[in-house]
């Protein structure tokens, strides 16, 4: 018999491409991909994995099997999604998928309000700035900054948030404009519209910091490292940032709700997504 949890593993790698990059879908251990791979092979007897040299690449007989197990997987998930609509309770557990630096910011009030008053609710944050497949489970409800094209889902939009260019007052005063040096996510997200338009403040000045999460990028700014763009949302409360350049059309994105469409009525999902939908998105 297939133990179908290898098979599991193994549709995950075949998707991600990399043992690590099926862990961390997995949130397992590399080492763990490799050995459901593995035995899977072992238990059918047939080599899905070509592992000379530094790449690993699917065989036919991989490929193959990857389809079948990726289509096995979507069954998978629509019959949980079925159960998951078949429950009237308010009760279990709800995962939301979200930008770390967001989900920090912006949803944890809301989230403890709705434990009180339903205290049977679980709540567990995906905070990865990859984006959890709804259709796979592995996120119930998305708050997304790029509204999405494709799939079964029920979407609305939340608001928007602004964006500018903040340095401590103390940078500026001794820094001058043309020797002003600014700090920016790494070349991963070079085509995000915040990354394009400090990239054209920038007038050939240097970037002098990257990094690929918004905290580092505040606490840079905060240090008197150089000009910032961050989201509005980081900056409530703070009075130790100013604005470094006055943009004559502010940057603005915007954040989007999204559910797969089987579960949207499912009261604890609908619950949730009230929550969601009361924080004061817009800023």
């Amino acid at each position: 018999m297939i133990d179908w949890e290898n098979l599991r593993y193994f549709a995950a790698f075949a998707r991600a491409g990399t043992l690590l990059g099926a862990a961390r879908a997995l949130g397992v251990e590399h080492a763990t991909v490799a050995r459901r791979v593995a035995g899977l092979e072992e238990q059918m007897g047939v080599k899905l994995v070509d592992r000379r040299g530094r790449r690993i690449v699917l065989t036919p007989e991989g490929e193959r099997v990857a389809g079948m197990a990726e289509r096995m997987g979507q069954e998978a998930q629509a019959i949980e999604r079925l159960g998951l609509a078949a429950g009237a309770t308010l009760a279990g557990e709800v995962r939301i998928s979200a930008p770390p630096t967001l989900a920090a910011a912006m949803l944890p009030a809301a989230l403890v309000a709705l434990r009180a008053r339903h205290p049977d609710i679980g709540i567990t944050i995906v905070g990865e700035t990859r984006y959890a497949s709804l259709d796979r489970r592995e996120a119930d409800i998305a708050v997304r900054m790029t509204k999405p094209e494709q799939g079964n889902f029920v979407i609305s939009k939340l608001g928007n948030v602004g964006f500018g260019f903040y340095a401590t007052a103390a940078y500026l005063a001794a820094t001058l404009e043309e020797q002003r040096t600014f700090i920016a996510y790494d070349e991963t997200m070079a085509s995000a519209p915040q990354s394009v338009r400090l990239a054209d403040a920038t007038e050939g000045r240097k970037v002098a910091l990257r990094a690929t999460t918004l905290e580092f990028q505040l606490a840079a700014a905060r240090a008197g490292g150089g000009i910032a763009m961050l989201p509005n949302f980081m900056l409530a409360g703070r009075d130790d940032l100013v604005e470094a350049i006055p943009q004559r059309q502010p940057l603005t994105r915007e954040f989007w709700l999204v559910v797969h469409a089987d579960i949207r009525n499912v009261p604890i999902i609908r619950v949730v997504m009230e929550a969601l939908k009361s924080i004061p998105w817009s800023g």
